[in-house]
């Protein structure tokens, strides 16, 4: 049929969906690949076995092709064998690769190739590609109608003192992303600091960041680069636990439905997750100290332990950057360790909340206990506004807030 067909653009798309490939559908994709002349964009996810095999028949040159993506599924680990071959040319715009063995030397990333690029994702990338941050700021100097930047590693370097050595070794040129609108990291925060300093984003709009498990994040050169900012000056911000994972999402006055900012950290101790996002708040003070809504959420089934003397210090240590909020809301089982918190006749010094605190929302599901547990605290805090479960939804809630 192609043989007969119009020379018309080809949209080769095959995301599967759990049925495997057959082979009268590979045979047909493998057709269509050579006709490289008319490809004008190729999406696979699937299998590793049959995306080897199709990865292979990409390959010369494809004139016209703007848009390739291609996808391994998350449960396959074994994906080193997963490479683009060295003949592959094209003039990309867009380029994806999820869950690949890519090196960021490739020649798709040349001068001349590069130079059409609009939007480069490589994510889970396979440790067997790692790439030092230099090779990084090199390559992405190459590219300068960059819009839409997503890194992301698949696991650590295992030896991390010596990968924190090899950092502070590295030279690199700073860089201009002059077009970049969304930049998206997951790894170790060492290596992001090592690249931040040397990148100037003047359009920013959207940063993700999401952290491989750790002990200590230090990142001073995160803070610089968010303050350097123009479009991040947050008004709202939402810290949602989840059974794996720490959320933190912050929005700016001028987006109603999408945060400008969103970190992530992958652990699972509950106690674990309040030391994260303690720490990391506490180095980014300064802009979360113009937050004035801040809702909390417990978005998990497990139950949790009442809060111990240390559990106290860290929440204290978590809401003490956040000096301007007006609205807190406090969803769920969260309501109990808040409660545990703010109460001003335990022996750690009590949390000084803003002044500006005019309403505590204790949105805890059909149980009203756990509002009624933080009833002693509005007793000491005139003027503050409580409400609780079974009334209407609060008119100073946006409509951006999500549920669990």
């Amino acid at each position: 049929m192609l043989a007969h067909s119009p020379p018309l653009p080809l949209i080769i798309d095959y995301l599967d969906q759990g049925h495997g490939v057959t082979a009268d559908e590979e045979a047909g994709i493998i057709l269509a690949l050579q006709r490289r002349d008319r490809v004008r964009r190729i999406r696979f996810m699937m299998p590793v076995p049959e995306l080897q095999r199709l990865i292979m028949a990409i390959d010369g040159e494809f004139p016209i092709l703007e848009h390739l993506y291609i996808e391994a599924p998350t449960k396959h680990r074994d994906t080193a064998g997963l490479v683009l071959r060295e003949t592959f040319q094209a003039h990309l715009r867009h380029f994806i690769l999820i869950k690949f063995a890519f090196s960021v030397g490739s020649p798709l990333l040349t001068n001349t190739a590069a130079a059409t690029l609009v939007s480069l994702v490589l994510q889970r990338i396979h440790p067997s590609t790692y790439f030092r941050p230099n090779n990084l700021l090199q390559q992405l100097s190459l590219i300068p109608h960059l819009e839409t930047f997503i890194l992301g590693f698949d696991s650590p370097v295992h030896n991390r003192n010596a990968e924190r050595r090899l950092l502070r070794e590295l030279e690199m040129t700073p860089i201009t992303l002059p077009n970049l609108r969304w930049l998206e990291f997951r790894g170790a925060s060492a290596y992001l600091e090592a690249v931040l300093p040397h990148i100037t984003t003047p359009l920013l709009e959207r940063l993700e960041i999401v952290f491989f498990n750790q002990l200590i994040f230090s990142i001073p050169h995160l803070l610089q680069f968010i303050d350097e900012a123009e479009n991040f000056k947050f008004d709202s911000a939402v810290l949602a636990f989840h059974e794996g994972s720490l959320c933190m999402n912050a929005y700016s006055p001028e987006w109603d439905t999408m945060y400008s900012l969103h970190l992530e950290v992958g652990c699972r101790q509950f106690d674990w997750q309040v030391a994260s996002a303690a720490q990391i708040i506490n180095t980014l003070r300064t802009p979360f100290s113009t937050v004035e809504l801040l809702l909390l959420y417990w978005c998990d089934l497990r139950s949790l332990e009442p809060p111990n003397e240390d559990d106290l210090v860290q929440w204290r240590e978590l809401l003490g950057p956040f000096d301007n909020v007006r609205v807190l809301g406090v969803f769920s089982f969260l309501v109990r360790e808040l409660s545990f918190t703010l109460r001003s006749d335990r022996a750690l010094i009590p949390l000084e909340l803003s002044p500006e605190l005019k309403e505590l929302l204790c949105l805890a599901g059909r149980d009203s206990s756990h509002g009624r547990a933080i009833a002693s605290f509005i007793d000491t805090h005139q003027g503050v506004k409580m409400q609780n479960v079974g009334q209407p939804r609060p008119q100073t809630l946006p409509s951006w807030v999500p549920s669990c």
